[in-house]
């Protein structure tokens, strides 16, 4: 007689723990920094113009793939939180390489400056081990790979933080999409406003530009505030 054989259950892998995604998340950050994008962006006269239609540009790519990788609902949602994460670092990358192209310093553009232009607006104190102030100069200084990992740790961990914190927008479709692209739209405009500050020549020929931005910015807050309102009109509705 045959002996049937013992029947061994799967082990069940488990749950992701927010330690477990903060280090994720920071592997794939230093992966990503581990490659400088290349841009066809070149010194040119019309400086501004140029780096407002980037911006612009990116802007709205990162909104889109933002909201787009939001909109399933529930515990699939959380699926997609890093290939959503990746997919605006990368966006936000490429932007930030044109912009040093368009200044015509991308020839010195490394991953010190990328890392800071990325995360300057979200994780200040993080970063600032990155640059030195020279006069009235924010300048990237070359650090040892370790203080890299250090600083990607830490911005990892205030990523997840954020995303845990924020996680309820997963469990809302269409209206948590709408917010997570919302934010994704802003933050590619602040990396945008560091990368300018850090390539361009100085205060004086670039705060026209950011004054330009911030009217743009102004526009765009009175439409997410009506957004929002409505949000919050149809999840009332929901809960009645």
């Amino acid at each position: 007689m045959t002996k049937k054989p013992e029947y061994i259950p799967a082990r069940r892998k488990a749950a992701e723990t927010e330690t477990d995604l903060a280090s994720r998340i920071t592997r794939h950050l230093l992966d990503l920094l581990s490659h400088v994008p290349k841009t066809g962006e070149k010194r040119r006269d019309d400086t501004d113009t140029r780096v407002q239609a980037l911006t612009k540009a990116a802007s709205n790519k990162a909104a889109l793939a933002a909201g787009a990788l939001a909109l399933p609902p529930g515990p699939l949602g959380w699926l997609t939180i890093v290939p959503e994460l990746l997919a605006i670092w990368r966006i936000q990358a490429q932007l930030v390489a044109d912009i040093s192209g368009v200044y015509g310093v991308n020839a010195r553009l490394n991953r010190e400056q990328m890392m800071y232009c990325l995360f300057r607006h979200a994780a200040a104190q993080a970063v600032r081990d990155l640059v030195v102030r020279v006069g009235g100069r924010v300048i990237a200084q070359d650090v040892p790979i370790r203080v890299m990992e250090r600083v990607a740790h830490a911005i990892g961990v205030r990523v997840t933080k954020r995303i845990v914190g924020g996680g309820i927008s997963r469990w809302l479709p269409v209206i948590g999409a709408v917010g997570v692209g919302a934010y994704a739209w802003y933050d590619t405009r602040q990396v945008a406003r560091t990368a300018i500050r850090l390539f361009g020549s100085g205060p004086s020929t670039v705060d026209a530009l950011l004054d330009a931005m911030d009217a743009e910015d102004a526009v765009a807050e009175k439409q997410v505030a009506l957004n929002e309102a409505v949000d919050e009109t149809e999840r009332t509705r929901r809960r009645a």
